[in-house]
């Protein structure tokens, strides 16, 4: 791949992009969609209880690091998101919420920094995705939290969330050039913790943007903008950075144009008025596609105009809880074609349903794909918030449009 470069507003560029959509499919066997709503989101987390890998060390001994690290194999998958036949394709990747570090609240034992200290090799936290994100032209994620060695957090904060400035090297080991940083957590060690986060983040040349700070990465000759609000802090006042960002990434000349949006409730399985009216207002700003993120658990797509709105990944590689309870989360993938002319064509987009763990009863930081039962349970449950979007999955994961059902009254009427 050619080696990215990076423009802004403010000094070197930031963050990459990211593809909204997911996904569903109507089977006799799915769940009925009032049947879905119905449930609330400790049901879900029970079925997510299952997970992916078989490992299940019950203690932290010297045994079960070395077992932690020799999971079942990941091969590269086929083929990426498929290539077109014309024009340059450009294929990208977004996964959700990133900590790389603890809560102040959290203990030692069992902790993201008590697991990076034990590892000899550090791309063990993004190593069962890898053969994803080292296929694609992009990857992007929401980096939550500060990465710094100050200690003074913001006064009342419920969870500051930290970890070293080396930390921004496991996103390079694990083929991650993007981040966004606008999200409720950047300024948890205040403004000196988000600063040494964005040295930290140039250090590694990844690109990164928040709130009126814009960024480009360049790939194939390709510019794609980037634009990271921050709903939690301003409500629907997010579209005043995005309107301004839409118009300085045209100016700079960036081919394609992602808004990343930290919104809705924490929690929630559907996305709120709010996230579904500003997320096709950024599309009728001009924005390729928008990815949703903050709930901490998977949201439904939508495709409006023919692009792609994600409201919510879910968390990913989560260090900031040592056993979510819903550990289903996803990648998402599409691929761009830029025409004769820079015009943009929207390829094909899929889903790649995983869990934010390698094993099932706590959080070991490993985000892994999904496979034989676990797999089908967790696209049908993406399938099922889709559904309300006229967006379904294949069983490979690929997205189509479908018939909508009805949106549930409750959230409608909110």
């Amino acid at each position: 791949m050619e080696s990215k470069r990076k423009y802004g507003s403010r000094g070197p560029v930031r963050w990459a992009l990211i593809l909204p959509v997911v996904c569903m499919m109507f089977t006799a066997g799915g769940c009925g969609m009032n049947d879905m709503y119905t449930r609330d989101w400790e049901q879900w987390s029970e079925e997510a209880e299952r997970t992916v890998v078989v490992l299940e060390p019950e203690e932290l001994t010297a045994s079960d690091e070395e077992n932690m690290t020799d999971t079942e194999e990941n091969s590269a998958p086929e083929s990426s998101v498929r290539e077109e036949d014309s024009g340059i394709a450009i294929t990208i990747s977004a996964a959700g919420d990133v900590t790389l570090g603890n809560a102040h609240t959290q203990e030692y034992a069992y902790s993201f920094r008590q697991m990076y200290d034990s590892v000899e090799d550090k791309g063990y936290f993004f190593e069962n995705v890898l053969p994803y994100f080292e296929q694609d032209d992009m990857t992007i994620v929401n980096l939550e939290g500060a990465l710094t060695y100050s200690e003074e957090t913001r006064e009342g904060n419920t969870y500051s969330i930290k970890g070293d400035p080396e930390y921004a090297r496991i996103l390079t080991l694990g083929s991650v050039e993007a981040v966004g940083m606008a999200n409720n957590h950047r300024r948890d060690y205040l403004e000196q913790g988000s600063k040494d986060t964005v040295a930290a983040l140039e250090q590694e040349n990844i690109v990164w943007a928040y709130d009126g700070n814009v960024g480009i990465y360049e790939t194939k000759g390709v510019k794609i903008g980037i634009i990271a609000v921050n709903w939690v802090a301003y409500g629907k006042g997010i579209m005043k950075f995005v309107e301004k960002g839409l118009q300085q990434l045209e100016e700079q000349g960036a081919d394609l144009k992602i808004v990343a949006c930290h919104w809705g409730i924490e929690r929630e399985y559907l996305p709120n008025e709010d996230q579904r009216e500003l997320g096709r207002q950024c599309i009728d700003l001009g924005a390729d596609m928008v990815l949703g993120h903050h709930p901490h658990v998977l949201q439904g797509i939508e495709r409006y105009k023919d692009r792609y709105i994600v409201y919510s990944m879910g968390n990913f590689c989560f260090g900031a809880n040592r056993n979510p309870a819903d550990k289903d989360t996803m990648i998402f993938q599409q691929t761009f074609v830029l025409e004769e002319g820079r015009d943009v064509r929207y390829g094909e987009a899929r889903i790649i349903p995983c869990s934010v763990s390698s094993i099932s009863k706590r959080n070991d930081f490993r985000p892994t794909p999904a496979q034989g039962e676990e797999y089908t349970r967790i696209l049908r449950k993406i399938n099922d918030l889709s559904a309300y979007f006229g967006v379904a999955a294949d069983e490979e994961g690929r997205l189509t449009e479908v018939p909508a059902v009805p949106f549930p009254e409750s959230v409608e009427s909110e």
